[in-house]
């Protein structure tokens, strides 16, 4: 476990061969600059509001820039039943430093 209490991915996205859900909790002005593909972008501030509309038949992991937000958020969603949510570790700027370096970053 991590200091935020929960779950951290390193890029392995939990178990590899499960479906997935990756949930961008960026700023709309952040995800214009740069966000994984497929994933569903929510803002953060959002989550609380539309928590009864993400799928709940697979993980949802986490994202944010840095790694901050998504640890919050993280949190929040395993305290509301989503108890195999995952944190993805170091961000959206991690994942584009090390695995799609051509990714713009900010």
């Amino acid at each position: 476990m991590g200091s935020d209490g929960g779950r951290q991915d390193s890029f392995g996205f939990g178990a590899r061969d499960n479906a997935h859900t990756v949930l961008d909790v960026h700023e709309p002005t952040e995800v214009a600059i740069c966000a994984l593909e497929s994933s569903l972008c929510i803002p953060m501030q959002q989550v609380p509001k539309r928590l009864e509309t993400l799928p709940h038949d697979h993980p949802p992991i986490v994202i944010c820039h840095h790694g901050t937000r998504n640890g919050m958020v993280m949190a929040f969603l395993r305290k509301n039943g989503f108890d195999n949510a995952w944190n993805l570790a170091g961000g959206v700027d991690a994942w584009a430093s090390q695995v799609e370096p051509d990714m713009t970053r900010y």
